[in-house]
């Protein structure tokens, strides 16, 4: 079932922004008097197609459903009948052409928007931003933060939830080289502190891991017994005989007392066999021998037995919080909310660019993927929120400058404007293989990464 839903999580949510992105370049080209051929959603051979409408464009649905694309009337590309030249696109102004092309881009932003809005109208889950006890040594420590105090402001802005803090702390954790970021909690008596957040010793290693936790910004969890509340098919724990219900007592001896214990034990011997005492229905029961599974979290080895804890359900209620606005401050909101994820998309692709960000961070269609099944088994709020993220990622993506994405086009029109004159034939033919050699590159790194992900799970 799970797979089943990521799948049509991701076939939905990648026909959406398709067909949002290649509909601005429609509608625009038909405001500018250019003739549309053909709309296609995917590439390849048409499974569906339809001729539709005064210019009888042909709608397709295609085999290969990474892209799309709004075929035009053009010179360049076949011969034009006399009483149609007018409508082709080679023959409209450099700027009703660069109208065109932008449009696609500026649709996914829209969409954005109008998601962003949505949500911040309709109400955002989150978690509250309190923070559990930082460990020894780290930065939060250093800085004087305490267990149970509820984060209210990073630098100038306000975090409502756990979430909108990491986004926030992610936005100067990737300039690393500013002074200590100034923090504003509430303690647990209610007092106001002043707190300064040293981000200098974060390293590029650090942000393709969880970063808050090296900087010792842990949620705070509500204190939990040892008692397992869930067990994964086909993890070392039901490979072992473990059940729901199971009260951990030992391990290798050591009393356990919370789940907390079961953790940090669990996540430190990965590959080593241990044993675990339990009481089973009130009863001991012999110790059994599980081994957890060894994954990798960024460089490093840990432990993992494929168990949950028992949740209460009333404690982790009061730890969640729900983000709404009015109509009006929603849509300040949503902009604002676009424009910063536009801006450090940007910031990241740079620093990729000169190693100061591992290309670790870039995601394939399979991390994608994966993203969107867990986002929509988390609830139409999440699954939305990723769809305005992706929806900016491809924004972005398509302004980059490359040859064969619209930002390459864009970058010949703006030489054409400087030139007085389009590009020659022979330049754009060049152009097009540089773009297919970066764009397959950029492919083949994703790809990497995503099946990387997929074997240290």
């Amino acid at each position: 079932m799970d797979l089943i839903t990521t799948i049509l999580a991701f076939v939905v949510a990648l026909g959406c922004l398709i067909v949002v992105h290649e509909f601005g370049h429609y509608l625009v080209a038909r405001a500018c008097g250019v003739k549309v051929l053909r709309f296609s959603v995917g590439f390849g051979r048409a499974l569906w197609s339809r001729r539709l409408g005064r210019d009888a464009t042909e709608w397709v649905i295609a085999a290969f459903p990474l892209g799309g694309y709004v075929k035009m009337l053009d010179e360049r590309e076949g011969a034009v009948a006399v009483q149609d030249l007018p409508r082709a696109f080679n023959r409209k102004s450099v700027w009703r052409r660069i109208a065109i092309v932008i449009a696609g881009p500026a649709a996914n932003f829209l969409l954005a928007i109008a998601l962003y809005w949505f949500l911040f109208v309709s109400g955002v889950p989150g978690i509250k931003p309190v923070i559990g006890a930082p460990a020894p040594g780290t930065a939060a420590q250093s800085a004087g933060f305490s267990s149970g105090d509820t984060l209210l402001k990073i630098g100038d802005d306000v975090v409502p939830t756990w979430q909108e803090a990491r986004w926030v702390l992610l936005q100067h954790a990737v300039e690393r080289k500013g002074p200590p970021v100034r923090t504003e909690v509430r303690t647990t008596k209610g007092d106001i502190r002043l707190l300064q957040l040293d981000l200098s010793r974060l390293t590029a290693a650090d942000l393709d891991r969880d970063f808050l936790t090296g900087l010792g910004l842990v949620r705070y969890q509500p204190p939990l017994e040892p008692v397992i509340g869930e067990v994964v098919p086909g993890g070392a724990a039901e490979r072992a005989g473990l059940r729901a219900g199971d009260v951990i007592t030992a391990i290798d001896g050591q009393r356990i007392d919370s789940w907390r214990q079961v953790v940090t034990t669990v996540r430190s011997n990965p590959g080593v066999a241990l044993a675990m005492e339990l009481r089973r229905d009130g009863a001991p029961i012999p110790a059994i021998s599980i081994t957890p599974a060894t994954i990798m979290e960024g460089e490093r080895k840990i432990g993992r037995i494929g168990a949950a804890p028992r949740i209460d359900r009333d404690a982790l209620a009061d730890l969640m919080t729900e983000v709404r606005y009015g109509a009006l401050t929603a849509v300040e909101k949503a902009l604002r909310k676009t424009w910063d994820t536009s801006w450090f998309s940007l910031q990241m692709l740079g620093k990729m660019i000169v190693g100061e960000v591992s290309l670790k961070n870039l995601s394939g269609p399979i991390t994608i993927a994966d993203y969107a099944g867990q986002s929509a088994q988390s609830g139409l709020a999440s699954y939305l929120l990723f769809l305005a993220l992706i929806s900016i990622s491809l924004g972005v993506l398509n302004l980059l400058p490359i040859p064969l994405l619209d930002g390459g086009h864009l970058m010949y029109y703006t030489v054409e404007i400087f030139k007085g004159a389009p590009v020659s034939d022979r330049a754009m033919e060049i152009g097009q293989h540089v773009g297919i050699a970066l764009l397959f590159v950029l492919m083949a790194f994703a790809l990497y990464n995503d099946i990387h992900r997929l074997i240290s799970g």
